[in-house]
């Protein structure tokens, strides 16, 4: 089994399945990382925050990474795809309409009537392919299959 090195479209399209993300910026020259939800709309990351929110002074303007992912435990395989670039805070009257039309609402409590886009200038994605190695358990707990623990 190897890690599968996603394409653009596959990643493209793997972004356009999730509804969740992780925004990595800068935060007083520290890593900082917050899960957000979005659409991804022509090829770019949509989101909403607040007008004076911590994560709206931090990202405008600023190179972030997006990540999102999915994985499968049991049968030990997911995907996870990463995105690089600029934040932008979203002015235009008309480009905020058409976001509007999205539907996209914010799930964390309060007023957010920012929108930000990024736009991917890297885009990376990788794939673990499942596997028909079946863990079983000892009576101790310790795993006694392939795998991390065996």
């Amino acid at each position: 089994m190897e890690l599968e090195v996603l394409g653009t479209e596959e990643c493209l399209r793997l972004l356009g399945t999730a509804q969740l993300g992780r925004i990595a910026y800068t935060d007083q020259a520290l890593p900082a990382v917050v899960p957000v939800n979005f659409v991804l709309h022509d090829g770019s990351v949509v989101f909403r925050t607040g007008h004076g929110g911590k994560l709206a002074a931090a990202v405008r303007n600023a190179v972030v990474a997006f990540e999102v992912d999915d994985v499968d435990a049991t049968l030990r395989t997911g995907w996870s795809v990463t995105a690089v670039g600029y934040a932008r805070v979203v002015r235009e009257p008309a480009e905020r309409d058409a976001l509007l039309a999205l539907g996209l609402r914010a799930w964390a409590p309060g007023e957010h009537p920012v929108f930000f886009v990024i736009v991917p200038g890297i885009l990376h994605g990788r794939r673990i392919p499942g596997t028909t190695t079946t863990v079983s358990r000892a009576p101790n707990g310790q795993g006694s299959g392939a795998g991390p623990g065996a």
